[in-house]
């Protein structure tokens, strides 16, 4: 008999075009789960009134939050917005507010990207800084202007992982090449986090889950564009894809 799929959550962004309201979410991290993690991606839209997400966890097998075009809401970190932190999704930060601080607490494994990982920071304390590449030291993360999204998407600078840390293990390495698509980055980290990579300016790159009861890593990077070919980019999405299995042979015992 064939074994039922790993289920992944991923949060649904709101985009409004074509005279609708659509709750989407961008193919490359589907195709990352699908072809790399050996999950069944389950986009869940950004309606967290509608639903409990107790209840979501409960049948879920994983979660995966993705980036975005848009931002975390500064109030959500205790700064007055401005334009430099548009564009804005609300619907997406109640939902992945909720997402994050439920899968830690029911140890649902848990992979935060870009956006992800800075929702991550915001959902545990932390608070984050915008246009980073205007602060003196620091290196321009922002994506270079470029119609091949291949370009766009380019490995770009050097990450320093922390030695015997998470990230460390999982890719076997002590440095890794990583693409860079942001403005805004972690600030003040959250104290339930531990650092596992930095920029050569000092940018935080990466954060684990101190003491979760299973996988919950953060990357600023993008690792599901290049999943399937890129040897670090595939072990974080095969790591991600083992948990994920690993919690749902489990879910009998814990019942």
């Amino acid at each position: 008999m064939t074994a039922s799929p790993i289920l992944v959550a991923v949060p649904a962004d709101v985009r409004d075009f074509e005279n609708y309201r659509w709750h989407a979410t961008p193919d490359t991290y589907l195709k990352a789960l699908t072809s790399v993690a050996g999950a069944v991606p389950v986009i869940v839209p950004a309606m967290v009134q509608a639903f409990s997400v107790e209840a979501l966890l409960g049948r879920v097998d994983g979660l995966l939050m993705t980036g975005s075009a848009s931002n975390v809401h500064p109030e959500r970190y205790g700064v007055p917005p401005s334009a430099a932190h548009e564009p804005f999704d609300p619907d997406r930060d109640r939902l992945t507010a909720a997402l994050i601080k439920g899968a830690v607490e029911q140890g649902v494994p848990l992979l935060c990207v870009c956006r992800g990982h800075q929702e991550l920071n915001v959902a545990l304390g932390g608070t984050l800084a915008t246009e980073i590449q205007e602060i003196a030291g620091r290196m321009d993360h922002r994506a270079i202007t470029h119609d091949d999204q291949r370009e766009r998407y380019t490995v770009r600078h050097d990450v320093a992982l922390t030695e015997g840390g998470v990230l460390a293990g999982i890719v076997g390495r002590d440095a890794i090449r990583v693409n860079s698509l942001h403005r805004q980055a972690i600030d003040r980290l959250a104290e339930g986090l531990a650092v596992e990579a930095t920029a050569p300016d000092g940018t935080v790159e990466a954060v684990s889950v101190k003491g979760a009861k299973a996988f919950a890593l953060g990357v600023q990077w993008h690792p599901e564009y290049w999943a399937e070919i890129d040897a670090p980019s595939r072990a974080i999405f095969t790591a991600f894809g083992d948990a994920c299995r690993a919690f749902a042979a489990g879910r009998g015992q814990r019942a």
